[in-house]
This record gives structure tokens, C-alpha cells and sequence, in this order.
């Protein structure tokens, strides 16, 4: 999304929403990390990319793909397809590319969008892909009141501090170690929407 798109929509937000935007001071100002967000709504992807100003990419499920006009506006979005639970060599390459090109890599551990602000369980593959890519990660939380947006709903992104890669770092891909990852990153998103949850 470029400067003037970016901006646009950021007014759009302030207009339709009661948005604000905690912890930007921790995004790097270099691309080539890992978003790790919870999952509320449909606007997620596009809340996130308001203050990310390197380009983005983002999982999307791959039925999603199917409807041809949501295809449509979510690639414009920088969403590619993957099947759902179902981590794959290919996937890891792809991950790691985008990487490699210095985009950002936006993922939502819990897999599907939750009701609350409650974090949900967070899947094995956000460990796996993190802990490949040697990527720092970037913890953010999404809150609002409410099962769905509406007008004028308080919505706040939060991002936290960086987690280093050395810090979510194997040396193989055992499952405890795998989870020793997943709560690492799960435990820091938790912290931005249940931690500080003063909506």
C-alpha cells in the first residue's frame, strides 16, 4: 500500500472508527520480520498495514480464494493462499522469500478470528515459520468491544517490543520445542490484549 493509499485509509479509520495506534515506536524501520497478530475481524490486514510502511504479505486461507472479487481486493492486499492446518515444505520456501526480499510477513497464529478480546490457542506453524526464517518477530493485538466492528468502535492496535530471532532460535524442530516458540509469541500478544485491556 503506497504513502497516499495509506494515508487515505488512515483518515478513513480515524473517521469511522474511535482508532489509535499504541506502541509504532517499536516497528523497524526495516522490512524482512514476522507480524504475529490475533485475529478479530476481516480489517485486520488492512488495520495492520496502516502504520507498516514496508510492503507486506500475508496468509490467507485458501477458500478465501475462491470468491473471484475477494481474491481480488485481498491480493491487492498482499494476501497469498495456504490450506489450513496443513504446513508444507512450500510454504516455508514462500515464507522465507518474502523474507529474504525485505517485505513483512503478517501472520495470525490462532488460525481463525476470535469474538473477544480473548487470545485464542496458538497454531504449531507460526513457531515453525519463525523459527526457520531467523526473523525477528513483531507481536501485535487488535482490540475492540464487541463481537464485530461497527461505527465509531473503539479499535486500538497495539505492537509490541520485538522479539529477536536469537531469542526464539533451535536447533532442531522437536514439538516442545516448537511449543517452547509458539508461547513465546503467543504469550506476547496476550500480554498487548489482555494485558492492557482498558477499552
Amino acid at each position: 500500500m503506497n504513502a497516499i493509499v495509506r494515508g487515505l485509509v488512515r483518515a478513513a479509520f480515524h473517521i469511522w472508527f474511535n482508532f489509535s495506534i499504541e506502541g509504532i515506536e517499536n516497528i523497524p524501520k526495516e522490512g524482512g520480520i514476522v507480524i504475529a497478530s490475533n485475529h478479530r475481524s476481516m480489517a485486520d490486514p488492512v488495520t495492520i498495514t496502516i502504520p507498516v510502511k514496508k510492503p507486506l504479505k500475508y496468509m490467507a486461507r485458501d477458500t478465501l480464494f475462491k470468491n473471484k472479487i475477494i481474491a481480488f481486493f485481498i491480493k491487492i492486499l498482499g494476501a497469498f493462499p495456504v490450506k489450513r492446518d496443513t504446513p508444507s515444505t512450500e510454504l516455508f520456501k514462500t515464507c522465507d522469500e518474502i523474507l529474504k526480499q525485505g517485505k513483512n510477513l503478517v501472520i495470525f497464529p490462532e488460525g481463525t478470528r476470535q469474538y473477544e478480546n480473548k487470545v485464542g490457542a496458538g497454531k504449531a506453524g507460526v513457531a515453525m515459520i519463525a523459527a526457520r526464517s531467523g526473523a525477528d518477530v513483531l507481536p501485535c493485538g487488535i482490540c475492540f468491544e464487541g463481537e464485530k466492528l461497527h461505527f465509531r468502535s473503539k479499535l486500538t492496535l497495539k505492537f509490541g517490543k520485538i522479539i529477536k530471532a536469537e531469542e526464539i532460535a533451535v536447533q532442531g524442530t522437536s514439538s516442545k520445542e516448537m511449543r517452547l516458540v509458539r508461547d513465546r509469541i503467543m504469550d506476547a500478544i496476550k500480554e498487548l490484549v489482555e494485558g492492557h485491556n482498558e477499552l
